[in-house]
C-alpha cells in the first residue's frame, strides 16, 4: 500500500568547489548561495555529512546542489517542488489517496534527511528522503503535457517551479550524471532548506550569526 501510494505521489509530481557542467545544470562558484555555501562548509566540518556525498535543496531558488563526500561540489540544477509553501508535512500523508490531499498539502519538507535508494513500482530507481511521508528526489516525468514540467524547469520564475505533491523533481541528465552515482546505490545526506523558518531552526550545527 505505501509504495502504490508512495508512486502515485511521486508521479504527480570548506575544501573548494568542482568542475563545471552543462551551462544549464551548474552554477558556477559564483552563483553559490551564501546560505548554500555555509550549509556545505558546515555540513563538512562540523562532521555532519558523515564523511557521505550530500545534497542541498534550495527551495527559496528551486535549485538543488550536490556535492562529493569530499565537500566538494559537483554540480547543481534547477528542479520542481511541492505546489504549496510550508516545511512540514502533513502527518499521515504518505498514507492517503492523491484525491485526499488539497492543495494547501502538496508540500516538499525542509530539514535533514539520510536518504537511501529505493525503486518504485515501475522499476525506475529514486532516491528517498522520507519513505513514510513519500517524499522522494527522482527524474522529471514529462507524461502530462498539462502540467509542462519541462518547461517550468527551464522557467527563471520560481513560482512556476512548484508543481509536485512534494518530490524533489530534476532533469533526467542531472539526475543520471550527479544524483544517480552519488545516491543511487548507497546512503547519502540530504538537506532541504527552510522557507518560512530560519535554516539553524532545523541545522543546529550551522553557526550562529
Amino acid at each position: 500500500m505505501k509504495n502504490s501510494i508512495a508512486l502515485s505521489l511521486c508521479l504527480v509530481s570548506v575544501l573548494g568547489w568542482g568542475q563545471a557542467v552543462k551551462a544549464d545544470e551548474t552554477a558556477p562558484p559564483a552563483q553559490v548561495p551564501v546560505d548554500v555555501g555555509q550549509l556545505a562548509r558546515a555540513a563538512v566540518s562540523e562532521r555532519d555529512s558523515r564523511g557521505l556525498p550530500f545534497a542541498i535543496v534550495d527551495k527559496k531558488r528551486a535549485r538543488v546542489f550536490v556535492y562529493g563526500a569530499d565537500g566538494y561540489l559537483r554540480g547543481a540544477s534547477p528542479i520542481l517542488l511541492g505546489l504549496a509553501r510550508g516545511d512540514a508535512s502533513v502527518p499521515g500523508i504518505g498514507e492517503r489517496r492523491m484525491s485526499e490531499i488539497r492543495p494547501e498539502e502538496r508540500t516538499t519538507p525542509a530539514g535533514r534527511f539520510d536518504s537511501e535508494p529505493g525503486v518504485n513500482l515501475q522499476g525506475e530507481d529514486i532516491v528517498w528522503l522520507d519513505y513514510d511521508a513519500a517524499v522522494s528526489m527522482h527524474r522529471v516525468r514529462t507524461g502530462n503535457k498539462v502540467e509542462r514540467r519541462l518547461e517550468r524547469l527551464a522557467s527563471t520564475n520560481v513560482a512556476e517551479h512548484r508543481i509536485s505533491y512534494g518530490c524533489i523533481n530534476v532533469p533526467a541528465s542531472f539526475y543520471d550524471t550527479h544524483v544517480k552515482p552519488l545516491f543511487g546505490h548507497a546512503r547519502g545526506v540530504i538537506y532541504v532548506l527552510p522557507e518560512t523558518r530560519a535554516a539553524r531552526d532545523y541545522f543546529k550545527f550551522l553557526p550562529r550569526e
